[in-house]
């Protein structure tokens, strides 16, 4: 475990690898049975996990999701998560470093923020036994004497292409997040200013067009303000400094770019009905 600059805890992908070896790029593990998280972490690597059957739940950034057959789960680095998996659950898990992650990121074709809205995924029968075997491949090329790491590189890019094809046939809103470029180019913008700039006209400016013209635009795709998704990011920011570093609420006050605690306190209120101190405590 390591903590960031925020001081939170993250989890290295060297520690669940056998030798610690920092060097680590792809760990494969199977999920079989009865287990839980209790206590909410972050990774500073990728994960997918492919369920073939079982139930429970796994919570990503604070929203439960059902663990159900045929699932694949995304775990990005630096998301919040926790779960509980029942006696029946048998699923498989690559977890994959961020230096891997950011060579094939591509490969999954559409914005990071909208694979982190839609983590959890129904498959076919068809992708499941797809992506299976493509899970099975990598364990052998991992359990071998030999390991040629280029193979085991295209098959997890292939993993993350098979995935974004079926995201793309998947979600109702999926069209929404990407049929205008101006959407994924305001939220690549929001991940990079969020924590300095609350103001749509700030973003306008970045992407040469009117605060207004911003607005309609997601509206049109996304049936929300262009302000929300600014505040959504906010507030998730929010939440994990709160549940999972060790920063006082007037030091997040500030990283957060709020002006005073009362400012602060009432935007955290509007958003979830209750104090960041009440949401510290749960």
């Amino acid at each position: 475990m390591k903590h960031s600059p925020g001081n939170f805890p993250v989890l290295s992908i060297s520690g669940f690898s056998e030798d610690q070896s920092p060097h680590c790029n792809v760990l494969f593990h199977e999920l079989r049975g009865a287990r839980s998280i209790d206590d909410p972490h972050k990774h500073d690597f990728f994960v997918i996990m492919l369920f073939e059957r079982g139930s429970g739940t796994h919570t990503i950034d604070f929203i439960p999701h059902r663990i159900k057959s045929h699932q694949v789960h995304l775990l990005f680095p630096g998301q919040v998560h926790q779960w509980k998996m029942t006696q029946q659950t048998i699923g498989y898990q690559l977890m994959i470093s961020r230096e891997w992650f950011e060579w094939f990121q591509p490969s999954l074709r559409f914005s990071v923020s909208y694979y982190q809205s839609h983590p959890v995924m129904d498959i076919s029968a068809a992708h499941y036994q797809l992506l299976l075997y493509e899970f099975r491949a990598i364990r052998e090329e991992l359990n071998g004497a030999n390991i040629t790491w280029a193979l085991v590189q295209t098959r997890c890019q292939l993993i993350c292409l098979l995935i974004s094809k079926i995201a793309e046939g998947g979600s109702a809103d999926f069209e929404g997040y990407h049929s205008n470029p101006i959407i994924t180019k305001y939220i690549a913008l929001i991940d990079l200013h969020f924590k300095q700039e609350h103001s749509v006209t700030f973003y306008a400016g970045k992407l040469h067009i009117s605060a207004n013209y911003l607005n309609i635009v997601c509206r049109k795709n996304l049936h929300a303000a262009a302000s929300s998704l600014i505040y959504d990011r906010i507030l998730l920011e929010a939440k994990r400094l709160l549940k999972v570093s060790e920063m006082s609420v007037k030091d997040i006050v500030y990283a957060l770019g709020f002006y005073d605690h009362a400012n602060f306190s009432k935007f955290f209120r509007s958003q979830t009905g209750m104090t960041p101190t009440q949401f510290k405590e749960l």
